[in-house]
């Protein structure tokens, strides 16, 4: 049997940000998968300076990961993934987009992202699971994972279908057919992480809301190799 191949489309190195323990961002996309599958290859293209892949394959999948910028920025790479993103739907190559990728795959397919007034969503949040085909993961209809954005989807792509939803968030993630599945969440961070962005890297942000946030690593358990399962077996 050939072994599972993951194209990582990385969007951001978060330079500053990795704790000396973290080596690089895909360094985290390594550990969640592995831990669901030991078997998988992965491979990195750093789409942030313009690398991406030039002829995706349908027995492959290609994760779109987070970013610091956001997805209706008017940067060359962004508007090449997007076209990209858009060439690679057409030919139902099998696409997962993480916060920033969920955000660019809806902006680049017709959907819509904005600034969310509501603030900075961080911590690990609970969402309500929407499609029926993620309830043998979830078996509760819940679903708990770190969050970590100031922008959300807003406007679905035409013919999306809702995955999750929450009070904070509308749109959790959502999937189109059988080849493209999102979420705003992070399966592959860790708490760890999460708790060293919030005390060490939120200067700018309220303090109330990192209190929050703070908690809720506390209180709630991330769902990452759920949800990374998940990816793996839908798609």
């Amino acid at each position: 049997m050939r072994q599972p191949v993951i194209n990582l489309l990385l969007c951001d190195t978060f330079p500053g940000l990795l704790p000396e323990s973290i080596p690089s961002h895909e360094y985290f996309f390594e550990k969640r998968f592995h831990s669901v599958d030991p078997n998988i290859i992965l491979k990195v293209f750093r789409t942030l300076d313009g690398e991406l892949p030039e002829h995706p394959a349908a027995d492959e999948l290609y994760l779109i990961t987070g970013s610091n910028n956001a997805a209706y920025d008017a940067l060359p790479w962004i508007l090449s993934l997007q076209e990209w993103i858009r060439k690679a739907a057409k030919q139902q190559i099998p696409l997962v987009g993480i916060c920033f990728g969920h955000q660019v795959i809806a902006q680049a397919l017709g959907g819509q992202v904005e600034r969310y007034a509501g603030g900075w969503g961080v911590g690990i949040r609970e969402m309500e699971v929407l499609d029926a085909d993620m309830f043998p993961y979830f078996p509760d209809k819940k679903m708990r994972l770190i969050v970590n954005h100031h922008d959300q989807v807003t406007q679905l792509p035409e013919g999306a279908i809702p995955l999750a939803t929450s009070d904070f968030c509308r749109y959790e993630g959502f999937r189109i057919g059988r080849h493209i599945l999102t979420f705003q969440g992070h399966p592959e961070f860790t708490v760890d992480y999460e708790r060293h962005l919030i005390l060490n890297h939120s200067e700018n942000e309220d303090d109330t809301v990192k209190q929050c946030a703070l908690r809720s690593l506390e209180n709630l358990q991330h769902q990452g190799d759920l949800a990374a399962r998940l990816l793996l077996e839908v798609l």
